[in-house]
């Protein structure tokens, strides 16, 4: 997954800090605040397919590196407590 550095990263410090305080209590708050920012993200781009695969692309990026960071750590912990299968 591309990181940006930390002067890209200032354009979004203010956003990000009010969104961290705010809680997202449901899978549906939280496709609605993915889904606004991919349609934010588009507005101003051509509705062509490679538009529309580059932005879907960076959600599978985002989901790999999430499930990387912390879904397969979970799984690791799951098979070093339980056994394996």
């Amino acid at each position: 997954m591309p990181y940006i550095d930390s002067i890209q990263r200032q354009k979004f410090s203010s956003v990000l800090y009010d969104l961290s305080n705010i809680k997202i209590i449901s899978k549906g708050e939280l496709e609605y605040l993915l889904f606004f920012i991919l349609r934010m993200y588009m507005s101003d781009r051509k509705i062509c397919y490679s538009e529309l695969h580059d932005t879907v692309y960076a959600c599978q990026h985002v989901a790999d590196e999430f499930r990387r960071r912390f879904l397969d750590k979970r799984e690791d912990e799951a098979i070093k407590n339980n056994g394996d299968i």
